[in-house]
């Protein structure tokens, strides 16, 4: 019985998560010659790699939107925080830690392989933190998870296709970050070099984890709540302390 009700909650998720893969997959096919619209990474954006490789943390590009994001980031999260909107922010933070996770990892794979799954260029951005990540886009990834939280429907049990909305949501958020990366990866801004790295990857193995912490964890009891974002920013914190000074990162 247990087996039966698994595959019949199971099977609306798995419906949804391979007619995007499907649609991902036909939309690159679409575009294969395209310049604009990148699906898949390519060996022949290792030079621009190389060269974002030797300026991490680097501040010859620094400028003062640096502190103006940082500022506009702060101010939504003690607005959020005066408004009482404890579950957004648990589910900006989840969001974020998780890709602080997977921004760490990246930068291990960059170190061990030569190139990294993602790579910004820095002539995007005032600030690299890591290979992967700009400060513009870790700012932006600080509140995603609280932005998007906005959408969820009050009703936590409320069910859309044959699934919990929560779940739906986060599927649904992880498609569209994945496609508007298509068209970041067709930019000089953003790089990828593995030509089995792309959009149905990154939808899959990085963009859905993300939202389903953010979502999961928004309606979790408290007590699971502060369990979860202690171990994984303290994760990040053992982590970022140990790899930076020893050059791993």
């Amino acid at each position: 019985m247990k087996k039966n009700q698994f595959i019949k909650s199971a099977l609306p998720i798995f419906l949804l998560v391979f007619n995007i893969c499907l649609l991902l997959f036909l939309l690159s096919l679409l575009a294969k010659n395209s310049d604009v619209f990148v699906f898949w990474g390519s060996a022949t954006r290792e030079v621009a790699a190389n060269a974002a490789n030797n300026l991490i943390r680097n501040t010859d590009n620094f400028n003062w939107t640096f502190i103006f994001i940082f500022t506009v980031v702060v101010y939504l999260y003690f607005t959020e925080l005066k408004n009482k909107n404890y579950k957004g922010i648990v589910a900006a933070l989840a969001l974020y830690g998780v890709h602080w996770i997977y921004e760490i990892v990246n930068a291990i794979i960059q170190s061990g392989s030569g190139f990294a799954l993602w790579t910004v260029s820095p002539a995007s951005t005032s600030f690299i933190l890591l290979i992967g990540v700009s400060w513009e886009l870790s700012m932006m990834f600080a509140v995603a998870g609280l932005i998007m939280s906005k959408l969820l429907p009050d009703d936590k049990n409320l069910k859309i296709l044959g699934m919990n909305n929560r779940i739906f949501f986060a599927i649904m958020n992880a498609a569209f970050f994945s496609i508007f990366e298509v068209f970041l990866a067709g930019t000089p801004a953003f790089i990828w070099t593995y030509s089995w790295w792309g959009a149905i990857p990154v939808f899959i193995t990085t963009y859905i984890p993300f939202f389903l912490a953010a979502f999961l964890l928004y309606d979790a009891p408290p007590k699971k709540q502060k369990l979860f974002l202690g171990i994984t920013w303290g994760l990040v914190a053992l982590l970022l302390i140990f790899l930076i000074p020893f050059g791993v990162i």
